[in-house]
């Protein structure tokens, strides 16, 4: 990059940090559930006419597409994607700042509200340089990361990635785990399938003190959780990445009362398509099998969720080397793979993306929670850097 677009760059930024600021406290007061992000969708909009951005809005339902042409546009020119996602989660903020969330159990936890206001803030930046963009950039403020299908489908379907098409994608996330001011790239396969788990058991309820009268629920359910965790031991390839997690237990009995059914909610996570279509088979008939030893039935219901999602190399590698050119080599980390999973993967199915990461982490300033806490926070900084990475992603190369 030569050293007046990156100081360009550099300036607007710091220029419009305030800005930014107010439009994340302004979002992260006003959180939405995924595919209910109405208001948000009208604020962005709102924002991006005032810069007078082509844009348009409810695609995929409560998300926005806009465009910025380059000096020498045409109509046939393949674009350069950015994306952020919008929505909230289902938890009750703790933080006490002045911006907090004003919907009782619903809190911007996972810093969607970070990426939408640092896309709002890269929008205006490369608004005011759009003479010197090498090709049209497009815009995404994407609906419903945080819930199956995922947000991305509905974009997918709705068309954002044509019509421009989008020739490569780039997002950030922020990174609890990563000191504000670092940023950190992973080649290759770098998050997580997700797959939810729902099995309802049924056996048969009674007294406490006359269990050979009953089917006992829990105890099949116990069986299963327990039992499962050999189909990831003893059926997954060591070399394959891949979690089997039962995060819900849910029997209705008493001291002396055996229930009729219990309830049990997973999650299944790997990195290879071939062991995620295997395994999810070996879940359902592992607990059905389970069930019918023991006397009761299992009904079992798999939610298949997003794909892993694999960065392109050659788009990641010139995106860490631009990221090094701005910030300097000792800003910029090597990510390890993550069983977490994020419904960018999406898009990586379809065209080359970079999904990178974001440090917003302050010890000095308590700022430690990770994503999906109630007390999670970022140092403020952190939009600044984002900015200026999502600003420099259009000229990488």
């Amino acid at each position: 990059m030569n050293p007046e677009l990156k100081n360009a760059i550099e300036r607007l930024s710091n220029e419009l940090f305030e800005k930014v600021k107010l439009y994340r406290e302004h979002i992260h007061a006003h959180p939405e559930l995924s595919y209910h992000e109405h208001n948000t969708m009208a604020y962005v909009s709102d924002q991006l006419t005032k810069l007078g951005i082509e844009h348009t809005t409810k695609v995929g339902d409560t998300g926005i597409v806009a465009l910025i042409k380059a000096a020498h546009h045409t109509t046939d020119q393949e674009v350069i994607g950015l994306r952020a996602d919008m929505d909230a989660l289902p938890i009750q903020e703790e933080n006490d700042v002045s911006y907090k969330s004003t919907i009782d159990g619903v809190m911007h936890a996972c810093g969607h509200d970070v990426h939408t206001s640092i896309l709002l803030g890269t929008a205006e930046i490369l608004n005011s340089i759009k003479d010197q963009l090498p090709q049209p950039v497009k815009l995404l403020f994407q609906p419903g990361e945080e819930k199956n299908p995922g947000g991305a489908t509905y974009m997918i379907r709705d068309g954002a990635l044509m019509n421009p098409k989008v020739k490569e994608m780039f997002a950030l996330h922020v990174f609890p785990d990563m000191p504000v001011g670092k940023v950190g790239f992973k080649e290759g396969i770098y998050m997580a399938s997700c797959d939810e788990i729902y099995i309802t058991i049924n056996g048969k309820g009674g007294h406490g003190a006359t269990p050979h009268q009953c089917i006992d629920p829990i105890l099949i359910g116990a069986n299963i959780v327990t039992n499962m965790q050999q189909i990831v031991s003893r059926r997954c390839d060591p070399k394959i990445p891949c979690v089997l997690s039962f995060g819900h237990f849910e029997a209705l009995g008493a001291t002396n009362i055996i229930p009729s059914k219990a309830y049990l909610k997973g999650t299944f996570r790997t990195m290879d398509e071939n062991w995620r279509a295997e395994a999810l088979q070996l879940i359902e008939s592992t607990a059905k099998e389970l069930a019918a030893a023991n006397g009761g039935t299992a009904d079992v219901e798999i939610s298949k969720g997003y794909p892993y999602l694999e960065n392109d190399p050659i788009t990641t590698a010139k995106m860490r080397t631009a990221a090094i050119d701005f910030l300097g080599q000792d800003k910029v980390e090597e990510l390890p793979i993550r069983l977490t999973a994020e419904d960018f993967s999406y898009y990586s199915q379809e065209i080359p993306v970079c999904f990178f990461r974001l440090g917003v982490r302050n010890e000095e300033k308590g700022i430690v929670y990770g994503v999906h806490h109630p007390k999670f926070n970022i140092d403020e900084n952190a939009l600044k850097i984002g900015m200026q990475m999502m600003a420099v992603a259009p000229f990488s190369k």
